[in-house]
């Protein structure tokens, strides 16, 4: 191991953003992988049939479209085609049209009528400065707003929707369903000043940059970031499971992209007893139930728009969906969970086959739920779509605490590496100055477990990287992440 200056446990999205930073600056790096193929919760297989992929953990990606370290890295440079759906994402609702998310801000107030005046009071200043609100946010809340401006008016909104006792302003259940769908993407209770700040993030991004599905598969940004890796000099071994750190020799520097449960695994005995009783603290929160359909037909929705949607959210009003969350995030379990629904052929029609369509689908349930989810999902698809159980062929199904088995990062089910209650929305996973350091020398945790906390953006191994450049080398300037450009061949070759 002597000639390798740093080792990354863990080749989920964090992991290789750690991988590419570290490379970029000079770094001879190896990646450690427990599962036979890399990527994470960026991993796209063919499940039941060999023609149509199924994306197995996330299938949307607005981060990766407008987080700091994708724009720099520059994925369709790389030849990753990220697809926008002209509708971001619906919200049907029980009773009366579904509500829309037009990528087009004018068109999605035009649907919302009395509320589209307040819909667009509400985004269109996020949008003007989307690129600042992003990286604010995606700061993890350790740098001051590079524009004031945009700090400010996203303050101000998270604080205007943080409460079900202050009025939202809105007159009817389709803008405020809309909302709270997004929302909801917090997987805790509902309202909450964590959920508002979800809903302000993603809502603004459905109206700027999108919520985007890659072409073919989620796979393929994990391709794009390890081809990068290898093309500096890294090499990544799957099938390899770390069960202690001394396993990795005298590297110099260890990055972890792992929950702190497995950093305790690893290195519990050799971490101060104050830091391991804080890492235990640590609060896990609910858990994902997914449901991987082959279905016949596109979804038969009730509302064809609904089917053009790119993110379907189907939670009922905003009444339901406060009260099913929160009974969810305090562990009661209900029959009418909210889910995420997504038909990826709807934007990339090369997914699909003649008879043969992929549907991806979420259900939030209590941590560490073990039903099996196809019967609620499928009910609750049923409600707004009649006859979809009649069209599907196939079905997998993988319960919240299946999940963990999948994935030790999902923790109880938890695909966001731990719950985003206010105080771990900023102190992830415990109060300290930098949250990626350890107290163990050169070892340093980057995965969703630390800020910005969970999502496809690569910014928390990008910031652990950086960390550990700055303390183990004093380079505090941030390396190109930039495509590499062949120079040409002066004689044509």
């Amino acid at each position: 191991m002597s000639a390798v200056d740093a080792a990354i446990v863990g080749t989920g999205p964090n992991g290789l953003a750690a991988a590419v930073t570290l490379a970029r600056a000079g770094l001879r790096v190896e990646l450690y992988e427990a599962a036979d193929e890399i990527g994470g919760g960026l991993r796209t297989r063919a499940l039941f049939d060999s023609d149509v992929v199924h994306d197995i953990c996330s299938a949307v990606h607005p981060m990766a479209a407008a987080s700091r370290f994708f724009r720099e890295f520059d994925l369709a440079a790389r030849d990753v085609e990220l697809l926008q759906p002209d509708i971001a994402y619906a919200h049907p609702l029980p009773d009366g049209p579904p509500g829309i998310a037009h990528r087009d801000l004018a068109r999605t107030c035009a649907g919302l009528g009395p509320d589209g005046k307040r819909w667009h009071r509400l985004m269109a200043p996020l949008v003007e400065r989307g690129t600042a609100v992003t990286d604010l946010v995606m700061a993890g809340g350790r740098a001051l707003p590079g524009d004031p401006v945009a700090g400010a008016r996203l303050l101000t909104r998270v604080l205007a929707h943080a409460s079900r006792f202050v009025p939202d302003g809105f007159t009817t259940e389709r803008a405020a369903a809309l909302l709270t769908g997004v929302a909801a993407h917090a997987v805790g209770p509902l309202p909450s000043l964590s959920s508002a700040g979800v809903a302000m993030l993603l809502g603004h991004l459905a109206h700027s940059s999108g919520w985007p599905l890659p072409r073919g598969g989620s796979a393929s940004i994990a391709r794009a970031l390890a081809a990068d890796i290898r093309a500096h000099g890294g090499v990544l071994h799957t099938g390899t499971r770390v069960d202690d750190l001394r396993d990795l020799g005298a590297v110099p520097l260890v990055l972890l992209d792992t929950s702190p449960k497995e950093l305790l695994r690893i290195a519990g005995d050799r971490l101060p007893p104050a830091y391991v009783r804080r890492l235990r603290a640590f609060r896990y929160g609910p858990a994902a139930a997914k449901v991987d359909f082959l279905v016949s037909q596109p979804v038969p929705w009730r509302d064809p728009e609904v089917g053009r949607a790119g993110t379907v959210h189907l939670g009922g009003t905003r009444a339901e969906m406060h009260r099913q969350e929160t009974l969810t995030a305090r562990g009661t379990p209900t029959d009418r969970p909210f889910v995420l629904v997504v038909e990826p052929a709807a934007t990339d029609p090369g997914r699909a086959r003649p008879g043969k369509y992929p549907v991806w689908a979420y259900a939030h349930v209590p941590h560490g739920d073990s039903r099996d989810p196809t019967a609620l999902v499928t009910r609750r698809i049923e409600r707004y779509a009649p006859g979809f159980g009649d069209t599907v062929i196939a079905h997998r199904a993988v319960s919240g605490r299946q999940f963990e088995a999948y994935n030790p990062n999902y923790v109880g089910g938890d695909i966001g590496a731990g719950a985003m209650t206010l105080r771990q929305s900023l102190l992830r996973p415990t109060a300290q100055l930098d949250p990626y350091r350890t107290p163990l020398h050169g070892v340093y945790l980057c995965s969703a477990s630390t800020p910005p906390g969970p999502g496809v953006h690569g910014m928390s191994g990008h910031l652990a990287a950086l960390s550990a450049l700055r303390r183990a080398y004093g380079v505090r300037s941030r390396p190109s992440l930039a495509p590499v450009v062949e120079p040409a061949d002066p004689l044509g070759g």
